[in-house]
């Protein structure tokens, strides 16, 4: 069978990540998992469609939330994921996170997953600010079909201004939005923003 076109993601062992230090939901203890998650001798590529439903690997997702700290308090970056979107289960749900799969297009760089992360975020938005960004956590969520085949690291940019625009047409009613609004809506977000609203931000 041709393996043109097939999409090749990076991925790590279930068992490697649960021997670090199993955790369901968010763990704020980056270098506990980060540098060995990323160590070449434990990483492969392998196909997309096949690691969607083998739990045997975690595909490694940067996962970015853009802050703005108005004078009125803080705002994020949220939108809609549109219908034509990549993961269908996801489709229609809230967010406030970019970022995505590192493939093998990434693999020529010094360092991959900066590179994925960076070309994610060129795809996906339009940063017309300075900012700032800083590693705050992993997420874990065995509790749904898209999260036991995937492991994030969720980053925070705090942005100068709220000047972020998606570039895709399928992130959809883009935009910040005061904090509290978020939370009154937090029902209607995907389950890893779910996550970071409740660990990050605060509502138990």
């Amino acid at each position: 069978m041709s393996t043109v076109g097939v999409e090749r993601v990076l991925v790590v062992p279930t068992e490697l990540f649960r021997s670090l230090g199993y955790f369901q939901g968010f763990s704020s203890d980056v270098e506990k998992y980060l540098p060995t998650l990323l160590d070449p001798a434990h990483t492969s590529y392998r196909p997309r469609d096949e690691m969607e439903s083998d739990p045997s690997f975690k595909q490694l997702i940067p996962y970015v939330i853009f802050q703005h700290r108005s004078p009125d308090g803080i705002e994020l970056f949220q939108y809609t994921r549109g219908s034509g979107q990549g993961e269908v289960r996801l489709r229609a749900r809230k967010s406030i996170g970019i970022g995505g799969h590192i493939s093998t297009d990434d693999d020529d760089t010094n360092c991959v997953y900066a590179a994925g992360m960076q070309r994610e975020l060129e795809e996906e938005t339009i940063i017309n600010t300075t900012w700032t960004a800083r590693q705050v956590g992993m997420i874990n969520d065995d509790e749904t079909d898209v999260g036991r085949v995937h492991l994030g690291v969720v980053h925070i940019f705090d942005v100068i201004e709220p000047a972020v625009k998606a570039r895709e047409s399928e992130i959809v009613d883009a935009g910040f939005c005061p904090l509290p609004e978020i939370m009154d809506e937090l029902d209607r977000y995907e389950s890893w923003s779910q996550i970071c609203l409740r660990a990050l931000f605060g509502r138990g």
